[in-house]
Formats: structure tokens, C-alpha cells, sequence
């Protein structure tokens, strides 16, 4: 890992530490408590720590199944808080969707099964998640639920996306698109702080407006 990806995840790192104390902040003067941001923070929280892992251990952790694990814990908590936040009635089936996900990733990831199916889950979870993530934000805006700059969490939905499926596929030998092994990993770090940067530039629009 280059001193220059250091340096993106460490700002990545920062990014989604500032985004957990806003979330609290947000979370602690509001009368109800929005349950949104439980989920919003675990999401931060997660990156956080992913971030710190990926200095300290390297992108040789990346294949590590309890890496694969956390980290589907960011497109799930996020999106499941854009659910609770503006289309609550859809919140309790994604809700099952996400629960069932999660323990199906885990269990393809810890049980002898085929590394094709393994690739599958992984694509279908994030994918449904990363939709969901991308869609929200632009019914919102239509429907005047949120100010026009909330589209910075599509933006950042698309960016994680795109980098969470093109590593799947690494990881079955094959390419995605013109992102091969050495272009993903020569991208990742940045694609993360981006990625950040997008999601706090649509957060803090919707929680100043």
C-alpha cells in the first residue's frame, strides 16, 4: 500500500468520524429520536473501522471472509436508514431482506460452497442495497423530502457500487468491465474518500435544510 492510499483512508477515516458525530448530534436534539440514525452511524462506524484495518493490515485483507462480512454491514445500515428515514412502510420487509442477506453472505463465506455462489450473494445484497441507495435520494428530491444536494448520496452510492462489484469479480478471476486487478487496487483508496466526500455532501445538505 502506497503512502498515498494511507493517506486516503486516513481522510476517508476522518470523513466518516465527522459524519458519526453529526448523526449524534442530530440524533440527540431531535424529539422523536431518529431511529435513521442508528443506522447511519453504524454504517460510519463500520467504514471507520474498515479504514483503520486496511492501513494497519493491507489490502491483503480484503479476501478475508470477516472483512467481506463487516464491510456489507455499510450499503446494508445505510440503506436500511434511508428506508427507516423516508419510506418507513418499506423499512420492515427491507428490514428482513437485509437480516436474511447478511446471514445468507455469511454463511456462503463460512461453509463449504461453491465460490461462484459465494460471488452471487455478495452481487445480489449489494446490489439491492446499493439500488436502494442510489433511488432513494432521487424520489426524495422529487418529492421535495430533501434539498437538491441529497443527490451527493446517490453519487456516493454509484462510486461504492461500481468498486464493490468490480472486487467481487476479481475474486472470481474474471474482470468487470475495463476494471482489472491492478486498476481497482490502484483506484480503491481514492474511490473510498470520494465516496465519503459524496455522502457528506448530501447528508449535511439534508440536515442543514
Amino acid at each position: 500500500m502506497s503512502l498515498f492510499d494511507v493517506l486516503m483512508l486516513l481522510l476517508t477515516g476522518l470523513t466518516a468520524a465527522y459524519l458519526v458525530f453529526r448523526f449524534y448530534q442530530e440524533f440527540q436534539s431531535k424529539t422523536p429520536k431518529p431511529k435513521a440514525n442508528i443506522f447511519y452511524m453504524v454504517a460510519f462506524l463500520v467504514l471507520l473501522v474498515a479504514g483503520v484495518l486496511l492501513i494497519l493490515l493491507g489490502w491483503g485483507i480484503l479476501p478475508s471472509p470477516w472483512v467481506i462480512v463487516v464491510t456489507t454491514f455499510i450499503p446494508l445500515a445505510l440503506s436500511l436508514g434511508l428506508y427507516c428515514e423516508f419510506y418507513e412502510k418499506l423499512s420492515k420487509p427491507y428490514k428482513i431482506f437485509a437480516v436474511i442477506g447478511l446471514i445468507a453472505i455469511i454463511l456462503t463465506r463460512f461453509t463449504d460452497v461453491s465460490h461462484g455462489l459465494q460471488v452471487i450473494t455478495l452481487i445480489i445484497v449489494h446490489s439491492v442495497a446499493g439500488l436502494s441507495i442510489f433511488l432513494i435520494p432521487i424520489l426524495t428530491i422529487r418529492d421535495k423530502k430533501a434539498p437538491s444536494g441529497f443527490i451527493g448520496v446517490t453519487i456516493g452510492g454509484v462510486l461504492i457500487g461500481l468498486g464493490g462489484i468490480a472486487l467481487a469479480f476479481l475474486k472470481s478471476g474474471k474482470q468487470f468491465l475495463f476494471f482489472s486487478q491492478d486498476f481497482v487496487m490502484a483506484i480503491l483508496a481514492p474511490l473510498l474518500f470520494l465516496m465519503a466526500l459524496a455522502y457528506t455532501w448530501g447528508f449535511m445538505k439534508k440536515i442543514k435544510g
